[in-house]
């Protein structure tokens, strides 16, 4: 008969101590439970983190809708630069219908299947002849911006555009009686010395395409003024991204026989280069594309940054598109040009916080 050794009990932590306790024994060791401000810390340190890199995260984000906004405003105007003039393609109305047909489509497509915001619904006949009113100060703004760029070059027609807020207060003041501090006038000065200065001293300075600059110019700002009369009620009130869909077609609908009666049988134009030469159609729908990403990204710019960094943000892009068209296209400047477009900037930067300043002293 075999006697079985004893079995050898390795005591829980704790137990009768006269129990086997030799170090030949593994003992399980159960951690001590840490204070109630040590566990605080920890909940403080975790919340601290996730709270650091949603900023980060946030930011990064921030900063690249800002370079796709500046990408696609200044990639479409040299586009645009680069067809009507260096490539010959010299139909700017048709160009422009180009443009708001990819808009058409593509705004559509962002509403309604990305669902990048909440669809909204024409709620009258009135509403809609509004907005169809917005869409011939817009067709004509956006004609005039593109026709101006086959006379003039893109760094002069930036300094024009600037003067958006003077035609902004002027308009406002017309149609809406809407009275501004002095302050808020003075500082327009400077926006209109700049603008008198740039244009003296341009080389290459055409006075029809001048012209059209100033009207795209005065346009874009009528166009705000009044969006902000007819669509003031909230049952009326349109995102951006809405009123795009709705406006391009009505646009698109406008420009097209305007642009066969004007610049004659165009479509097959288009067709017969596209046909010889098949990067037209890259040009041509990349340049609409771009077209669209402009309203997009401005979409998204204002929804992810405050009023004022909107602002300061688009004074500089125009200084930074005037730099880069000089760059590649190498026209002409003369430093009282530079100089005049600067005071311009200076001006509307001067404006914005005279602006700004007016309406918290109101309040």
């Amino acid at each position: 008969m075999v006697v079985e050794p004893p079995t050898k009990w390795t005591p829980r932590r704790n137990s009768n101590p006269k129990f086997d306790t030799s170090p030949d024994q593994i003992l399980l060791e159960i951690p001590q439970t840490p204070p109630s401000d040590a566990r605080n810390n920890n909940n403080i340190n975790s919340h601290h983190h996730h709270h650091l890199t949603a900023s980060s995260t946030t930011s990064i984000a921030t900063i690249t809708i800002v370079l796709a906004w500046y990408s696609s405003n200044i990639g479409v105007l040299l586009l645009n630069k680069y067809l009507l003039t260096i490539y010959g393609y010299r139909y700017p109305i048709f160009l422009t219908t180009l443009h708001m047909l990819a808009c058409s489509v593509y705004s559509s497509f962002a509403v309604h299947s990305l669902r990048l915001v909440p669809a909204q619904v024409i709620q009258s006949r009135k509403q809609l002849l509004k907005i169809f009113s917005l869409s011939i100060i817009f067709c004509f703004s956006v004609v005039c911006g593109n026709s101006s760029l086959k006379y003039i070059p893109v760094s002069f027609n930036q300094a024009i555009g600037a003067t958006t807020p003077f035609f902004t207060a002027i308009f406002a003041f017309v149609i809406t009686c809407n009275k501004e501090a002095p302050i808020v006038y003075l500082s327009l000065l400077p926006v209109v010395l700049g603008i008198v200065l740039a244009s003296n001293s341009e080389p290459l300075f055409h006075l029809f395409g001048f012209i059209l600059c100033v009207g795209s110019t005065a346009g874009r700002a009528l166009k705000s003024v009044v969006q902000g009369i007819l669509l003031s009620s909230e049952s009326e009130k349109l995102n951006s991204m809405n009123l795009l869909m709705y406006m391009a077609p009505m646009a698109a609908g406008v420009l097209l026989p305007f642009s066969l009666y004007i610049e004659g049988n165009v479509a097959g134009i288009t067709i017969r280069k596209a046909k010889e030469d098949w990067f037209i159609v890259f040009l041509l729908v990349g340049n609409a594309t771009v077209a669209y990403l402009v309203n997009l990204t401005n979409f998204l710019v204002t929804k992810h940054t405050s009023p004022l960094t909107l602002q300061v943000l688009g004074n500089a892009k125009a200084a930074v598109a005037a730099v880069v068209s000089v760059l590649i296209f190498r026209n002409p400047v003369t430093a009282m040009g530079m100089v005049g477009f600067g005071i311009t900037v200076m001006g509307v930067v001067l404006y914005t916080q005279a602006k700004r300043r007016s309406k918290l002293t109101s309040h």
